[in-house]
């Protein structure tokens, strides 16, 4: 990391940096694997027939589900970049609960609600 960046102040943003970080160290020893990797990524998330809030939300749920801490913050944060409200976010919760069990809501109630209001207060 370039020492003259401006580091961020709260955990949520330093945790995407770090992935952003990561992957640009692994990018550097696989180029062509991380190169593909993030264009398919890309791919998956462009609108369709599902609009790209609703494909952020899907990605919260199942990150919440598997314990992907960095995933429930990089998705809260792009479900609220493409307008997604705390009802949708809490439904969101509600669905990966009735699968994922305790884990789940626990992860969902903390960590991707944390996250939302988070950028939710970015934006506005």
């Amino acid at each position: 990391m370039d020492m003259n960046q401006e580091l961020p102040d709260n955990f949520y943003d330093q945790s995407i940096l770090n992935y952003k970080e990561g992957t640009s160290h692994l990018k550097a020893h696989l180029p062509r694997v991380t190169q593909q990797y993030m264009d398919f990524t890309d791919a998956c998330f462009e609108a369709g027939t599902i609009g790209e809030k609703e494909k952020q939300l899907m990605a919260l749920g199942i990150s919440i589900y598997a314990q992907d801490e960095y995933c429930i913050i990089y998705h809260t944060k792009g479900a609220v970049e493409h307008g997604a409200t705390e009802e949708e976010v809490a439904e969101t919760i509600g669905v990966s609960t009735a699968l994922g069990g305790g884990a789940a809501f626990s992860q969902g109630v903390t960590l991707a609600m944390e996250s939302f209001h988070h950028y939710t207060n970015q934006l506005h």
